[in-house]
């Protein structure tokens, strides 16, 4: 895996020249970039990659007025033809096809006239992807993780100061579609919990069943076998960022990261397949837990799990201020709080409802789309209304401005795959983190959101 030193060239030195009148303001965007804006203008966008992940995204669309879906990219006929048979019958025009191979998403790029390109492979593609849409003037929309090494991160950062067309995880849904996500967002920047002190969230999912069925996530496998560490970040780092400041007034300053070792796959394959399937005895680099700890500038601290190989409930989520504590997660009968002088009892756990009816963000209070007529298909939940996620995406291409969850907190939240990776193969290495934003996050407004 690519790594790269922390401090990188600066780009915006190094290509002065060739930017020539373009004027960088804020964090680096061209002058004109956020110019020519039509709130009542058709969305244009490509889909490449259309499984399960990927067919959600294209019925929401689908189910939004004056989003059209002009070219599509599958490598699988069956996904590609059930895609456009799902846009003609919502009475779009039929798309063109994409289908030449791993790599006809670039001619995609080059020939279509899109808004956005709405990227939903294989983690491996996702990097390039959004690269081909941003050279050729189009945004990107990707799947986690958006990079898989320090490089592509700087190259998607440099090339959205160059080009002005940015590549974001726009549609993660872990904070905005969780139950208590932006409401908790709201308690935080109302103060309740005082000052951020740490925070513990993960990807703890048992996935072993995903990675054996050739028709889900199989190529997950494939990481077991090559890469050790933190491979699948960006879930709650979405939260994370969000809650702690980070790229707002306090950036990522360095990581450590350790894992056990690896023996549930094999036992898996064994005992479901047999001791002669190949997996039963296949060496898993792997390890079936793994911890990341980071610190932040301002002295905050993170705990990361990943574990999608042993046999457990989902995660919990946690974060402690100096005022008190909010712990979250599936796991939980409903999330708890402690607030130190207003909890009924002294160091016990009181329900958290009260508190997020109290804090409920505004978004959501105002935020009623109608139900449609059947629920979303694809892998994404049954709901059957628009989701909080695609509005806001459309909402901000119709405005021409990024999404809230930027390019830089996109590549933030993602390269904690391949530092942690670096960690782990040299004995749990303190690693250093780059900062994209080039020191911009000590003048970064909060996240916050139009109602």
């Amino acid at each position: 895996m690519k790594t790269n030193n922390v401090h990188r060239r600066d780009f915006l030195k190094s290509t002065g020249a060739a930017l020539g009148s373009v004027a960088l303001a804020g964090m680096g965007l061209p002058a004109d970039a956020l110019a020519n804006t039509n709130e009542d203008k058709p969305i244009r966008l490509g889909f490449v990659g259309i499984g399960g992940r990927g067919s959600y995204h294209l019925d929401v669309a689908l189910g939004m007025e004056g989003v059209e879906v002009p070219a599509i990219c599958e490598i699988k006929p069956e996904r590609l033809y059930n895609a456009k048979r799902w846009i003609e019958e919502s009475g779009r025009p039929t798309p063109t096809l994409y289908d030449k191979g791993p790599t006809d998403f670039k001619r995609l790029c080059e020939k279509e006239n899109l808004d956005a390109v709405i990227c939903s492979t294989s983690w491996e593609w996702h990097a390039p992807i959004c690269l081909a849409a941003m050279k050729n003037g189009k945004h990107a929309v990707s799947e986690v993780p958006i990079i898989l090494t320090v490089d592509e991160a700087w190259e998607l950062v440099e090339t959205f100061e160059k080009t002005g067309k940015w590549a974001t995880l726009a549609l993660e849904q872990a904070m905005l579609e969780s139950k208590d996500g932006l409401t908790l967002l709201n308690m935080v920047q109302s103060g309740l919990l005082g000052e951020i002190l740490q925070a513990e969230g993960g990807y703890v999912h048992d996935l072993r069943m995903v990675k054996f069925n050739p028709e889900e996530e199989p190529w997950r496998l494939a990481y077991d076998v090559s890469h050790n560490g933190n491979l699948y970040p960006d879930h709650p780092m979405n939260r994370i960022i969000s809650y702690t400041g980070i790229n707002h007034g306090d950036r990522l300053d360095n990581l450590v990261s350790m894992s056990s070792k690896s023996v549930m796959i094999n036992k898996y394959a064994e005992l479901n397949y047999g001791k002669d399937h190949p997996y039963a005895t296949k060496k898993m680099k792997q390890g079936d837990c793994n911890t990341t700890l980071l610190r932040t500038e301002n002295g905050k601290i993170i705990t990361l799990n990943y574990d999608t190989n042993t046999p457990h409930p989902r995660e919990l989520f946690r974060i402690q201020g100096t005022k008190g504590v909010y712990l979250g997660g599936s796991a939980l009968e409903g999330p708890k709080i402690y607030i130190e002088g207003m909890s009924p009892k002294e160091h016990q756990w009181e329900p958290a409802e009260k508190y997020l009816n109290e804090f409920r963000h505004p978004l959501l209070k105002s935020y009623n789309p109608p139900e449609r007529k059947q629920a979303i298909r694809g892998h994404g939940g049954s709901g059957s209304k628009l989701p909080l996620t695609w509005y806001l995406l459309v909402k901000a291409l119709r405005e021409n401005k990024m999404p809230y969850f930027d390019v830089y907190d996109s590549v933030t939240g993602s390269v904690v795959f391949p530092l942690s990776v670096q960690s782990v193969a040299n004995k749990s290495k303190l690693i250093d983190v780059p900062d994209f934003t080039k020191g911009k996050w000590k003048t970064r407004k909060p996240l916050s959101f139009d109602v």
